[in-house]
């Protein structure tokens, strides 16, 4: 009986002075990194805060501690540590040490988050869709008629579905212009832009682009994948320059059209050189794909790039993995040429090898925006029609891991930044 009451009050003091859980993310421990996003998520939703250990076992998160929380681990499959009070300030002592290149960045707030997407795609024809349903993480799809009636103000975060903004249907029209779903696709379009007011789709996918531009501008987070990226840049560049041959939109492209278009008005891009050739499946110089001398799948890396967590905490919560070399994967716009990147912006993620950047990160007024090359992390070369990704088969994807990155970045407590 004394056997007995001691241990249960041995438990008793050990809940007592159990004071948090920590999330490890480092590779040994975690089985589903994924999922740990969510989690994470799942508790600022609930309106409690959340420490993000920066390059503390690959970027683990510090949460209060609660049955319910433990719970929801044990249910979503995500491994995780109790820590008394003391264990937890330790590591909390460790980690500000000016020896240590690590943070604790304060979470507060769950992200309202919207991605921009055609109403009839499927979470599995994105990667962000794709991992936000596996994570667990909720979202809120948006397309043109949401952004030009000025919701984007709704929304904390912002991802940008592979669209292409220059109103070229994805320069798909060499290959697939006889296909029905291009047809089709070509003709919701058409029929969109007419309903909104606009006389061609390349005007109102510009319109679109300079609306989401103002919601960066005014403190919003974008977040980009593959075509999303270099043709967002392009449709801000030819702002009143025709682009596009008559396949596209009925008319001529503008005389010299090259020469008009105004760098200054990019995010992240300069001096890159259109693709004339409506045949040719590339928007332009920006993209390495078509550039990267037959790199073989086995060898397709790119590192990231390390930051100081003390000094540059948000390039590196946005870089947090639990190895810094990424398997590569090709998309439409699969990286990006070094030289015709602004200087403002930050390389998160290289090959030098090929010289491309893969992952990019820049500042835009009062907001942020991150540009990520290739379509599918977990999905080599994807192609039209290919089967989904089945993420239960990749847990601890660091290709998708970034991708979360930037969804818990706006949750971050703000902080002047060092200079």
């Amino acid at each position: 009986m004394k056997n007995v009451l001691y241990l249960l009050f041995f438990i008793i003091s050990a809940n007592a002075f159990s004071s948090s859980i920590l999330i490890p993310m480092d590779a040994e421990t975690q089985k589903n990194h994924l999922k740990a996003y969510g989690i994470t998520y799942w508790v600022l939703n609930k309106q409690q805060k959340v420490q993000w250990l920066l390059n503390y076992r690959g970027g683990s998160f510090l949460l209060p501690d609660g049955e319910s929380i433990r719970r929801e681990c044990q249910i979503r499959g995500v491994s995780f540590e109790i820590l008394s009070d003391g264990q937890a300030q330790s590591i909390l002592a460790e980690i500000s040490s000016p020896s240590q290149n690590q943070d604790a960045v304060i979470l507060e707030k769950a992200p309202k988050i919207a991605v921009y997407s055609p109403k009839g795609n499927q979470p599995w024809d994105d990667a962000v869709t794709m991992v936000l349903s596996y994570a667990e993480i909720p979202y809120v799809t948006v397309y043109d008629e949401e952004v030009l009636e000025d919701k984007l103000a709704l929304y904390d975060w912002l991802h940008l579905h592979h669209e292409d903004f220059t109103g070229q249907y994805g320069k798909f029209y060499g290959a697939y212009r006889a296909a029905p779903w291009y047809i089709d696709n070509k003709e919701k379009a058409e029929a969109l832009a007419t309903k909104l007011g606009y006389d061609k789709v390349s005007e109102e996918k510009r319109a679109v682009a300079l609306k989401i531009r103002n919601y960066v501008i005014g403190g919003g987070f974008m977040f980009a994948m593959c075509s999303a990226t270099d043709s967002f840049d392009i449709a801000l560049a030819a702002d009143g320059v025709d682009i596009c041959e008559p396949m596209f939109d009925g008319d001529p492209s503008e005389p010299n059209y090259q020469g008009n278009l105004d760098y200054r008005k990019t995010f992240a891009f300069t001096n890159f050189l259109l693709e004339r050739d409506p045949f040719r499946y590339e928007f332009s110089s920006i993209d390495m794909t078509n550039k990267r001398n037959n790199v073989p799948k086995e060898s397709d890396y790119f590192s990231l790039m390390d930051f100081s967590a003390k000094w540059d905490p948000v390039p590196t919560m946005l870089c947090q993995n639990h190895t810094s070399l990424v398997k590569g994967f090709m998309g439409q716009t699969t990286s990006f040429t070094r030289n015709e990147i602004k200087p403002t912006v930050m390389i998160l993620g290289e090959n030098k090898i090929n010289g491309e950047a893969r992952y990019i990160h820049g500042i835009k007024g009062k907001g942020f925006f991150t540009f990520y090359g290739g379509h599918d992390p977990e999905d080599y070369q994807h192609r039209v029609g290919d089967p989904k990704t089945e993420l239960e088969l990749h847990p601890t994807s660091p290709g998708y891991r970034l991708i979360l990155n930037n969804v818990l970045f706006p949750a971050a407590r703000k902080k002047k930044q060092k200079t």
